[in-house]
């Protein structure tokens, strides 16, 4: 049975049956958890936003088994319908449901600042929540393949879910670890406002090479102090750099990176996402265009590869470690139906299967599958694409359709139904001036990758969605990042975590592709530590 969940500013809330009824409830947390040890299994529990309902739950130790949340299902047909950006809250769907003003969401930068004094809307009822879930379930029936889509909306309403669990459980780790880190890389814990001695000795460096005191943090006083030697930059990023011959730039790279890296993963930082032992970041869902995460704090998603040395999983405990094996190739092949390329994409090892294709070369296949679905025409990319288009025709045509039309300002989508942003003003602009070849190719290539991309990502929902539902308990998955995905578990479960993530690959495979030729592999192993993973 459908249960429409409506929070309250105390805790409480209403609940609305299937079958209209409306119950208010003291207790929240307490209703939810009955109903979904309920005799007839649990709900899909339907609330206008996870991230405004699924905290407070989980705080109450509280855990559901699925969701519709309103706001990622308005987001993603909103886009389907070539309204991409519009506001996507439950109230503005429902304002434009009854031809009322539409309200911006106060989830964007603008809108917070607008409404910072403002009152606070009131709470949302549940006849309002259960007209904006009727109505967009009309428009998934109405859509050409609705079964595609109503996969896309449960899988991120899935992930809604599983990135308020990381959330809330937090990935282990060890302050300790990444204290002796720091003290390794960067010296002591400098004072605030000083720079750690290491890193100071790297600013000493560059300014005895150049002859005079800079602030190396400033990319300006960086141009100038080259423009002063004699040497003109165009800019101070470090792949300009290290174009340029001079005794400064090797330090100041140095520099460069060491800064950054007491920047994303200092001190400062862990205080502030580091708690307990765990690391506890803000994922967002669908925060790229193409459908995979990004984060609003923590910068979870990159991590500093000698940071996993500091990812340790607790005492008795391990960490499962998987990541899909050339995944975007393959989601082209299960896509394109190519047929020698779903037969390449049947072995471990795609890029080896089509080495023969390719004067026997595996970097050659590998060239060539990349520019295809990235459009690079650089260095040998050319001659490798004719054999591609030679070979496997039916790959070859799917993104060069993608890219046409993007280049002729056309809507593109992924294989469930997620649609491209449209071609801006300016873009237009663009295309109908002296640049317009080069602006057209441009989107080109955007499109011609978002097919592939945006694929690849709901693959991977997909994946984890049903590896949730597999994981024994109190196994948590606790990390994910395009490809890869981290369980932390009990030590005598590692070996049922590793074949729940292979089941879960299969049957994602099987969800989006049906029957298919093409092989998802992913790679688990257990590991103590993060860093012992790759």
């Amino acid at each position: 049975m459908n249960v429409v969940v409506v929070p309250g500013n105390d805790g409480g809330g209403a609940l609305r049956s299937e079958g209209g009824e409306t119950s208010a409830v003291p207790d929240l947390a307490a209703a939810v958890r009955e109903r979904e040890a309920g005799s007839g299994g649990p709900p899909r529990w339907v609330w206008a936003d996870t991230r405004e309902v699924y905290p407070a739950l989980l705080g109450r130790g509280v855990r559901i088994s699925r969701c519709h949340d309103l706001v990622l299902t308005e987001g993603l047909l909103l886009a389907r319908e070539g309204r991409y950006g519009e506001p996507r809250s439950a109230r503005a769907a429902h304002a434009r449901l009854h031809g009322l003003p539409v309200p911006e969401d106060h989830h964007a930068p603008e809108a917070r600042q607008a409404t910072l004094f403002d009152e606070e809307p009131p709470p949302l009822d549940a006849e309002l929540v259960a007209e904006v879930h009727a109505d967009q379930l009309r428009r998934i029936e109405a859509l050409p393949d609705p079964h595609r889509f109503r996969l896309l909306v449960a899988a991120e309403s899935a992930g809604a879910l599983i990135a308020a669990e990381m959330g809330h459980d937090g990935m282990p780790w060890r302050r300790s670890e990444h204290d002796a880190l720091l003290l390794e890389m960067l010296g002591p814990r400098p004072v605030p406002g000083l720079r750690p001695v290491k890193l100071q000795a790297l600013a000493d460096q560059v300014a005895a090479v150049f002859g005079t005191s800079f602030n190396p943090d400033s990319s300006q006083q960086i141009i100038k102090v080259f423009k002063a030697a004699g040497v003109t930059v165009s800019s101070a990023r470090a792949h300009e750099l290290r174009k340029v011959e001079h005794p400064g730039v090797a330090p100041l790279l140095a520099y460069k990176e060491l800064a950054r890296f007491h920047s994303f993963h200092g001190w400062a930082w862990a205080d502030q996402w580091v708690r307990d032992d765990r690391f506890r970041p803000e994922f967002v869902v669908a925060g790229v265009v193409t459908g995979r995460w990004a984060t609003s704090g923590g910068g979870a998603l990159q991590i500093h590869k000698a940071m996993r040395r500091a990812v340790v999983a607790d005492d008795g405990w391990t960490l499962v470690v998987a990541d899909a094996a050339q995944l975007e190739p393959r989601v082209l092949a299960a896509m394109a139906g190519d047929g020698g390329l779903a037969r390449a994409a049947g072995q471990i090892d795609l890029y080896q299967a089509l080495a023969q294709a390719f004067g026997g070369e595996r970097d050659h296949a590998k060239i060539a599958m990349l520019s295809a679905m990235y459009g690079g025409t650089s260095g040998d990319a050319p001659k490798l694409l004719a054999v591609m288009r030679q070979r496997f025709p039916e790959a070859y045509r799917f993104v060069e359709d993608a890219a046409r039309a993007g280049e002729e300002g056309k809507l593109v989508r992924s294989w469930l139904g997620r649609t491209c942003p449209p071609p801006s003003a300016r873009w237009r602009e663009l295309v109908s001036g002296p640049e317009g070849g080069r602006a057209a190719r441009d989107r080109g290539r955007f499109t011609r990758n978002f097919v592939v991309q945006a694929t690849a990502a709901e693959w991977a929902l997909v994946l984890m969605a049903v590896l949730r539902g597999l994981l024994p308990d109190p196994a948590r998955l606790v990390f994910f990042q395009h490809d890869e995905v981290m369980v932390h578990c009990p030590a005598e479960l590692a070996d049922e975590v590793v074949a729940a993530v292979g089941r879960a690959a299969e049957q994602a495979t099987r969800l989006l592709f049906g029957a298919t030729p093409v092989r998802f592999p992913m790679q688990a192993v257990a590991v103590r530590c993060y860093a012992d993973a790759k």
